[in-house]
């Protein structure tokens, strides 16, 4: 198996997934904006990766994972009060 940049950007989304994930589980954060936008980026990261070993299935996840990750950023932005 050859290793290269776009590999090294997969793993570095998927490290943000599970971190994120892990810290929402010890409650250090909670199901808000930061978790959302940590793992739409997290999930993109994995999709550029997929661009060069295409693998279908881990594809229809992430993109569905950034999708949904978008509905909990839009609503997190929605509830927040706007400051002036």
């Amino acid at each position: 198996m050859k290793y290269g940049f776009l590999d090294f950007v997969g793993n570095i989304g998927v490290v943000m997934m599970m971190v994120a994930y892990l810290l929402l589980q010890l409650n250090k954060i909670t199901h808000g904006l930061a978790y959302s936008v940590v793992n739409a980026l997290g999930a993109t990261l994995v999709v550029i990766s997929l661009l060069v070993n295409f693998n279908l299935s881990a594809f229809l996840m992430e993109v569905f994972w950034v999708l949904i990750s978008f509905v909990g950023i839009f609503r997190s932005l929605r509830t927040r009060p706007v400051q002036s």
